[in-house]
């Protein structure tokens, strides 16, 4: 986001900040959701009885998660409680609780990417300009929904990805990969920050994500033209 005021391109700017408010209203409670409905689905209703089974965005919003992913294009939302002892299987419950949530943005990500590409076929055949800057808006919504999906699968406590390793791996690994959380965590942060890693790896998705899609390009220039 800083990187895109820095532009000084007011309408990129514009669709940038409509992108970030998508994800912050839309995307962000989704994610949530999805944790709290796994769950509830796999037999554990503590976020039901807390509350967190709903889209309510002030619901899921957490203050430091979203300056987070203004500032850094990464972010968080409030926790959703889970108590995986209620689950029917434990570790398969916590593995695809955690698991909804990065699937949910990657649902986001080709939903948005489809829009784009009929987004970008208008802008050209039409020459319109606000097809255009629609098309700027969900590049940048379906850039950040992998971005975000591709961060929380990291496997590394307390993010999604780790729960999800927890379900290959055993209580031993877990055990040590809990009590060196804050090593792990502070690696993981100089990674991110120090290093255009995570960019290069949400590029590749990207790509890799529109690659899949082709064929909606020539759904989209078909129907348009």
């Amino acid at each position: 986001m800083l990187r895109v005021l820095q532009s000084g391109d007011r309408p990129t700017i514009i669709m940038s900040v409509f992108a970030y408010l998508m994800i912050i209203f839309l995307i962000t409670p989704l994610h949530e959701f999805a944790h709290a409905w796994a769950a509830y689905k796999m037999g554990d209703d503590t976020a039901k009885l807390s509350g967190r089974l709903t889209l309510n965005p002030f619901a899921s919003m957490d203050p430091m998660g979203t300056i987070a992913l203004l500032v850094c294009g990464f972010g968080w939302g409030k926790p959703v409680p889970v108590n995986p002892l209620r689950f029917k299987k434990y570790r398969k419950g916590l593995a695809l609780t955690a698991a909804a949530g990065p699937i949910s943005n990657l649902i986001a990500a080709i939903i948005g990417m489809i829009g784009e590409k009929f987004a970008y076929a208008a802008a050209y055949i039409n020459g319109s300009e606000k097809m255009y800057y629609l098309y700027i808006m969900l590049n940048m919504f379906t850039s950040i929904n992998i971005g975000l999906a591709i961060f929380n699968l990291i496997p590394i406590p307390p993010l999604d990805g780790q729960k999800i390793l927890a379900y290959f791996t055993n209580k031993k690994i877990d055990d040590w990969m809990y009590r060196h959380m804050m090593y792990l965590q502070g690696a993981m942060l100089i990674v991110l920050y120090a290093t255009p890693v995570l960019g290069i790896v949400r590029n590749g998705a990207y790509n890799g994500l529109s690659f899949l899609l082709s064929f909606v390009d020539k759904i989209a220039w078909s129907v348009l033209s």
